[in-house]
């Protein structure tokens, strides 16, 4: 996966704020808490679309057919592409998540 330059200013506290992204709903806390931290904010935004994702995923689970089928790939994808957030956080980078960045760099 590619990376993007982006400049981490807090350090440590930023680095938690960033992994906290990752973690469901607990995304909406970096998001209201350090903003204007670039770093924070990229890996914020990314785990508000996996949090909307799958809440759409679990919402879709009640369509007869397609919910189903994108409820199960979702529940796949999801936590992979979480996992590899986290991974970025860990490796002080800023790692673009296919299917995420393009909806993210919108918010």
């Amino acid at each position: 996966m590619p990376g993007v330059t982006v400049a981490t200013r807090g350090g440590v506290g930023s680095r938690l704020l960033a992994a906290m992204s990752y973690l469901g709903i607990l995304c909406l806390i970096p998001l209201m808490v350090n903003r204007d931290d670039e770093y924070v904010a990229f890996h914020a935004r990314q785990g508000l679309v996996l949090w909307i994702w799958a809440v759409v995923a679990f919402v879709a689970v009640a369509v007869p057919g397609f919910g189903p089928a994108f409820f199960r790939i979702s529940s796949m994808a999801i936590p992979v592409l979480a996992l590899a957030g986290l991974v970025s956080v860990l490796a002080n980078r800023a790692w673009m998540l296919p299917l995420v960045y393009g909806l993210a760099r919108r918010l």
